[in-house]
């Protein structure tokens, strides 16, 4: 093959890959760009017709029609590269179109046949079969990852960063900082007022707080269940609003007890459970570096807002304050960092018990979720999120938490039978006891215990200093002042779950 040609499925996979990268967008660093492409030419290799449809989708930035590029489907979606996880037509989309996509701004063509959202054996990562949509989950507006200069804007950096300075040189897993910035510019107005919605499509995960009687009335959560025999079916994400929200001039107006989806298109939605609330909706545990600090802070159920600030008033009711608490091992650093907490932030309690953060300290704070790593694309854990000074953001959702909880309690308790079935001699196929084989690691599926589970019910926060590979700290334990948030609701479904599906005995807590 010649400099200036093409390659073609029968040149070596080194040609091939170095004629990819020449088209890659810039968004990926080298390094993981040529893994990421070298892995997917090396399972297209047996499959010439596909391998030669991506070669001319990409050299011709999708000029000329070409079949779908499939790669088989694992169990969790995600394709691990370079020790990074990501959804397969995300990374490749990224690497040769959008270098700034968020994962829910994909759309397949119709004429695509193995999409990633048709839920098929084997996906289509040929970056031309999927076009770029309004993101239906996330305000991108407000979104970056951590690396971009103040003069580059709202680039997306590389997501799967292995070079970083606080990176560990061999490559293995580290955790992600993802920004969240405020819609606008301006700071975020009272809870009273309704401000207007972005141009063309309002977010469900970034709307304003409903007033002081909604919030109050969505902290009860009556039952829904007339509700939604009269909502009458679903809604269009693109439309920007559900029926019967009332909407003018660009302003929504929120009545209880209406709670907006953010991923089942039903308006009104019944309880997860029957259960009564709990009479305190939340916990809060302030912890210097990996010591607690004073006791736990308990939110009641009549309190869905919660203020959490640094000043020295004393704490009842809906607001914790952190300065009047006492250390004596408190140190210098710690001191300084606590004076700049200033205003905190507000927690809020939606529905059920979705839970929303606003960020009223005049600096960002740092947050472990899970729910915002699964709408960043990462793996939960991946990830640590930045948000910034006025940001409002919704950062637990209770019925995706309450998912992963069956989900994960029904593989361990499977994992567990079968791996019991193993070492009495009994191998069981893919057929039996969930259809799990040994292939799939029956003992790190069968470990998973009860803190594991716990993890999903537990927000982490840190005021100030943030943590991970663009920080000299790799811990939340590392930071001079964090919180740690248990919600109640979500424990009570934990412990119907496990009552249900009892799993084995817990680990140990991080």
């Amino acid at each position: 093959m010649s400099v200036s040609s093409t390659p073609t499925s029968n040149d070596a996979c080194l040609s091939i890959v170095h004629s990819l990268m020449c088209h890659r967008q810039g968004g990926e660093s080298e390094s993981f760009s040529k893994r990421a492409i070298e892995s997917l030419v090396k399972k297209l290799k047996e499959k010439k017709d596909e391998l030669d449809s991506l070669i001319t989708a990409v050299t011709t930035n999708g000029a000329h029609p070409s079949k779908c590029v499939t790669i088989q489907r694992t169990l969790d979606g995600r394709l691990q590269v370079a020790g990074r996880k990501g959804f397969p037509h995300v990374i490749y989309a990224r690497l040769w179109r959008w270098p700034d996509l968020h994962k829910n701004e994909l759309k397949h063509v119709k004429y695509c046949q193995f999409a990633f959202d048709l839920k098929c054996d084997s996906v289509c990562v040929n970056p031309y079969h999927y076009e770029r949509v309004a993101s239906p989950g996330i305000d991108l507006s407000g979104l970056t990852l951590s690396g971009a200069g103040p003069s580059a804007g709202l680039l997306v950096k590389e997501e799967f960063e292995g070079q970083t300075s606080h990176s560990s040189a061999d490559g293995s897993h580290s955790i992600q900082t993802i920004q969240h910035q405020p819609a606008s510019s301006h700071p975020a107005p009272p809870t009273s007022t309704r401000p207007a919605l972005p141009d063309t499509f309002s977010s469900p995960a970034l709307l304003p707080p409903p007033d002081a009687t909604s919030s109050a009335s969505s902290s009860a959560f009556p039952s829904l269940a007339a509700g939604a025999a009269t909502a009458g079916g679903s809604w269009s994400r693109g439309s920007g609003f559900p029926p019967n929200l009332p909407h003018q001039n660009g302003h929504l107006h929120h009545h209880p007890p209406q709670y907006w989806p953010v991923h089942n298109d039903l308006v009104f939605q019944p309880p997860i459970s029957t259960h009564p609330a709990p009479d305190y909706w939340c916990s809060i545990a302030y912890f210097e570096m990996d010591v607690q600090v004073g006791e736990t802070f308990k939110v009641p159920s009549s309190c869905p807002v919660v203020t959490v600030d640094g000043y020295v008033d004393p704490s009842g009711g809906d607001r914790f304050c952190l300065g009047q608490l006492s250390n004596v091992h408190r140190t210098e650093a710690i001191e300084r960092a606590r004076l700049h907490i200033g205003k905190g932030v507000q927690l809020e309690c939606k529905g059920e018990g979705d839970v929303w953060v606003r960020c009223l300290s005049d600096h960002a704070v740092f947050v472990q979720s899970y729910y915002l790593d699964r709408e960043a694309g990462r793996a939960p854990g991946d990830a640590v999120h930045k948000i910034y000074p006025s940001a409002y953001i919704k950062v637990f959702d209770l019925r995706q938490c309450h998912r992963q909880m069956q989900q994960q309690a029904a593989t361990a308790q499977a994992a567990a039978a079968a791996q019991a079935a193993a070492v009495a001699g009994n191998i069981p196929g893919p057929g039996s006891v969930g259809g799990i084989a040994p292939a799939i690691s029956l003992s790190a599926a069968a470990g998973i215990g009860v803190d594991d589970l716990r993890r999903l019910c537990i927000l982490r926060m840190s005021f100030v200093k943030g943590w991970g590979p663009d920080y000299p700290r790799q811990s939340i334990k590392e930071t001079p002042c964090w919180i740690e948030i248990h919600l109640h609701r979500a424990l009570q479904l934990l412990d119907e779950v496990l009552h249900t599906m009892p799993i084995a005995d817990p680990q140990p807590l991080d």
